[in-house]
């Protein structure tokens, strides 16, 4: 009797998968990057070149905090630009990570002034248990979007069951910029135990308007997935990494039909301590392994950012072990060379007992010229660091200039 029970389940899953396959929509592009980003960098690069020696030397990257809640730890801090230029920061904080005291909090950075404002709670683990009807244990990783009809959407992981593992996610949108939110609802991933699926990198955009979300697995598997979602419907994902050993993509779109996706790698002792690399070669349908990034990476997450003139950013630990150093690193349109060009935080000259963690960066640009970068700074703060257009200029023209790179710093990324 059990085996026909188990048969019947079995089969009746396969009708489920196959109607769920079937129903799929016709997969669409990415979104089409800036046509004239190679024309921007040289255009750019030239100007840069042909500036007087007398002019004053470019201001350095400026470094702010997030406000204090007053909590004891802080940690996974996303940012997304805002209509009128100004920046809105995500991050959760209470006791401890994973704790049932952790909310999500929020606040805005003013460009002009360089100040933040006074932190707000988006949600907190009671809202979050009655706007979704089922029990939460805690709260974690906000990612915020923008929808094609212009408004912010944010995705973040409740727990109700386990630990991260025991995840799914969970949705709201804002139709006022972020100061008031929707009923949340949560993603259905699977249509089984729609557990283990967390966020942590920004969505990207594809031609339709849907978006791409970087999903990742903690159970049983360790790999990435590339959700298509409509508001709070997902209504395809596919596989970008598999076994365990690769969590957590950020996704480098190169045109409407490629994309590279970096890891943070999760390997057993004996393994490469470096960063893992997917590929696609149709808009994300399918993925393959490639040749590992050769970046040190000590099992933290790493961010990227490609900017308008075809600059991309990694912000990451470049150590296999402890995440005492993060760095940023560079590589310019047409290349596949990465090389530091600011140490954000180095502790390497202190004991092990005295060195703090600085992890989970994130990236974002709000015009596409500049970037700005947050980062938890020894799991009580979050630092904010702004880098100008011509700082990165400078920073680019260096790079370009320069003779010997350092051969600890440069890396392949793979097939562009």
């Amino acid at each position: 009797m059990s085996r026909v029970i188990s048969l019947c389940f079995l089969l009746l899953a396969a009708v489920i998968g196959f109607l769920h396959l079937d129903s799929r929509p016709a997969w669409a592009p990415f979104a089409e990057l800036a046509p004239s980003a190679n024309e921007a960098l040289a255009e750019q690069s030239n100007a840069s070149k042909t500036q007087q020696p007398s002019k004053p030397s470019i201001a350095q990257p400026l470094s702010t905090w997030l406000p204090d809640t007053g909590a004891a730890s802080v940690h996974a801090a996303s940012l997304i630009a805002l209509k009128d230029g100004a920046i809105r920061a995500f991050w959760f904080a209470g006791s401890r990570e994973g704790a049932p005291d952790v909310v999500i909090n929020s606040a805005v950075y003013d460009p002009q002034s360089a100040n933040w404002s006074a932190p707000t709670v988006v949600i907190d683990r009671l809202g979050a248990q009655s706007g979704l009807s089922r029990y939460i244990a805690k709260l974690g990783n906000p990612v915020p979007s923008r929808m094609a009809d212009g408004r912010m959407q944010l995705f973040f992981v409740t727990v109700s069951i386990g630990g991260w593992a025991g995840s799914s996610i969970s949705t709201m949108i804002s139709d006022d910029e972020g100061l008031t939110w929707g009923r949340p609802q949560r993603l259905i991933s699977s249509p089984f135990f729609n557990l283990s699926t967390l966020v942590k990198s920004p969505a990207l955009q594809f031609a339709d308007g849907r978006l791409g979300l970087p999903a990742y697995h903690e159970w049983i598997g360790r790999f990435g997935e590339l959700l298509r979602v409509e508001a709070a419907q997902v209504i395809d994902k596919r596989r970008m990494s598999s076994g365990r050993s690769a969590i957590q993509p950020v996704v480098f779109v190169n045109d409407p039909q490629t994309a590279t996706a970096l890891f943070r790698q999760t390997r057993s002792s004996g393994l490469a301590k470096q960063i893992p690399v997917s590929q696609t070669l149709d808009a994300g349908q399918t993925w393959h392994g490639s040749e590992d990034l050769t970046i040190a990476n000590p099992n933290s997450a790493v961010a990227g950012l490609t900017l308008e003139n075809g600059i991309r950013l990694l912000a990451l630990n470049n150590i296999e072990a402890g995440r005492y150093r993060l760095v940023l690193l560079m590589k310019p349109a047409q290349s596949d060379q990465w090389q530091v060009v600011r140490v954000l935080e180095d502790e390497e000259s202190l004991p092990n007992e005295q060195r703090k963690e600085f992890s989970y960066p994130y990236l974002i640009s709000a015009n596409g010229a500049d970037a700005h970068l947050v980062y938890t700074w020894d799991r009580k703060k979050i630092r904010h660091v702004y880098f100008s257009p011509a700082w990165l200029m400078q920073a680019y023209s260096q790079l370009t200039q320069a003779s010997d790179p350092a051969s600890d710093t440069n890396s392949k990324e793979g097939q562009p």
